[in-house]
């Protein structure tokens, strides 16, 4: 619900601060005072459109901040949104003090505010809004058709993911065999091939280095010459001779004589490398040849040969399911061609259901028009004549003899909320507050009683606010708001406030009469009042 108000340099208003509570609240003062105003400036938070003529005169920018309340699983939470309208410029809006572009804030607040009258915020004009207040009132069970039409789109959804039509998935699977046979060709089974490939090329491009490498090697650890004194085996030999009868030094003696070991193995795989690498011209090409393969490889299918590979099994897997394919194609499209005919079905038992609602809702429809001063309105609320009825759409014939047309072309500001009204009353839903302007045009005598009394029905579940003339309608209000136009250093401003007691007495006379001082004016106030 709405729970306060600010405006600032809108228009008469200068500064402007109403708090609402629940129930029904009217909004009452003289012709020109500034009520719809304050409706104008609700629709501004609700993302209505914004004209800088708007903003008073003297000021850079009209401001409009709005407080509601609403209930969820959480509990009760605050929603806070803001609209400025600039002299000059575009407008800005904010949502719980965070920027928002102006266009989301009618989706916002879609669920917040319903406003009936001579705005442009009208939710219950739009198709969407009249086939759920129509089904609201029919207790129309969707969920039949709703799942139904996710497994359509589910088996639509694998059909496309085979690969479209015949032609598409042999001109696919074409591709994945001479891609397949490509890599299986090449034989790719290790992904770190390309490294050892590398070290084979490397030293093949340059043996001779190596061999020289290897020859100084193993001359520093064991010299051809067999001077005991020329190579770290011979050293190591005299270290451990030195530590020979030295018990205490038995433990180093023997990891000198396993390092003397080693190093004798090693210098003798030095000398094999000698003896056995040689020149190798045509091993080094085929090494080069199979690297070049396997970067045209990794260019095509991966950044690596394990991404290769992984390309391998996935276009294997797909190429399975392309052979399948007509197979698993025929399958789906006899299920299609079956839940069809079940989504028929099921389209059709809510298109029943919404055409049998729809005759007895306009005629429950048009018997509250009749009470709220429009007698012989007819009321339609028309179904399509296929699948499930869409589009919903209510038309109106607002008086005897007149065509009957969709609801926004057919009736004036004060008719189109009275149709409204009657709509909710018969269908209940719809947000937590709702406003009605110019509900009261044209209403007097006893409809202006029967139109305050439809009024605060509807607010025994929502929050009603309505701007009215009428002192039969604000009379059945919880609380009654007040609006003033006063001059003040030569500028015109607007004020309001709660009226209670005495003082609502007084503005219900000056409402019936003109004259607030009036006895008998207030005797009737007193009356419609009930005190």
């Amino acid at each position: 619900m709405l729970t306060e108000l600010r405006v600032r340099d809108l228009g008469v208003i200068e500064d402007l601060s109403l708090t609402f509570e629940d129930g029904m609240t009217a909004l009452t003062g003289e012709t020109g005072a500034g009520k719809t105003l304050v409706v104008e400036a609700l629709q501004l938070v609700l993302g209505g459109r914004a004209s800088p003529t708007l903003v008073r005169a003297g000021a850079t920018e009209a401001m409009v901040e709005a407080r509601f309340v609403r209930a969820d699983a959480q509990g009760e939470q605050e929603v806070v949104i803001a609209r400025a309208v600039p002299a000059q410029g575009r407008s800005r809006a904010w949502v719980d003090g965070r920027m928002t572009p102006v266009s989301a804030l009618a989706g916002i607040t879609a669920e917040l505010v319903e406003i009936h009258g001579q705005h442009d915020h009208q939710s219950l004009v739009t198709p969407a809004a009249q086939r759920a207040v129509l089904d609201a009132y029919a207790g129309t069970d969707l969920g039949p058709v709703q799942a139904l039409r996710a497994s359509a789109r589910a088996l639509t959804a694998a059909l496309a993911d085979l690969g479209g039509d015949v032609q598409q998935r042999a001109r696919e699977a074409d591709v994945l065999r001479y891609q397949l046979d490509e890599i299986a060709a090449a034989r790719v089974a290790d992904p770190d091939e390309e490294e050892g490939l590398r070290q084979q090329e490397d030293r093949l491009a340059d043996a001779g280095a190596y061999r020289a490498a290897a020859a100084q090697a193993a001359e520093l650890l064991d010299p051809a010459s067999g001077n005991d004194d020329g190579g770290v085996l011979a050293r190591l030999a005299q270290a451990a001779g030195a530590l020979a009868g030295r018990e205490a030094f038995d433990e180093y003696r023997q990891r000198i004589g396993a390092a003397a070991v080693d190093l004798s193995d090693v210098a003798r795989s030095l000398r094999d490398v000698l003896e056995n690498w040689e020149d190798d011209p045509q091993r080094l090409a085929e090494v080069q040849e199979r690297r070049r393969l396997l970067a045209d490889l990794r260019r095509k299918y991966g950044v690596d040969l394990a991404a290769v590979i992984a390309f391998a099994e996935g276009a294997a897997g797909r190429l399975d399911e392309l052979t399948h394919a007509e197979e698993k194609a025929a399958r789906l499209e006899a299920e299609r061609a079956a839940l069809a005919v079940e989504l028929a079905a099921a389209e059709e038992q809510v298109r029943l259901v919404r055409t049998g609602a729809a005759a007895e809702f306009g005629v429950l429809v048009g018997e509250r028009l009749a009470d709220l001063a429009m007698p012989g309105a007819r009321v339609e609320m028309r179904v399509g004549p296929e699948g499930t009825g869409e589009p919903v759409e209510a038309a109106l014939g607002a008086n005897i003899g007149e065509a009957v047309l969709p609801l926004a072309k057919a009736a004036s500001g004060g008719e189109l909320a009275r149709a409204m009204l009657a709509i909710r009353l018969v269908a209940m839903g719809g947000p937590q507050t709702m406003v009605f302007d110019e509900v009261d045009a044209g209403v007097g005598g006893s409809a202006a009683l029967s139109l305050g009394s439809a009024l605060g029905e509807v607010a025994r579940a929502r929050q009603v606010l309505v701007v009215t003339h009428l002192a039969q309608v604000a009379a059945k209000a919880d609380q009654q708001i007040t609006v003033h136009k006063d001059e003040v250093d030569g500028r015109t401003l607007t004020s309001a406030y709660a009226v209670a007691g005495e003082k609502r007495v007084i503005e219900l006379s000056r409402m019936l009469s003109g004259h607030p001082d009036s006895d008998v004016a207030r005797a009737h106030a007193r009356e419609l009042l009930g005190v």
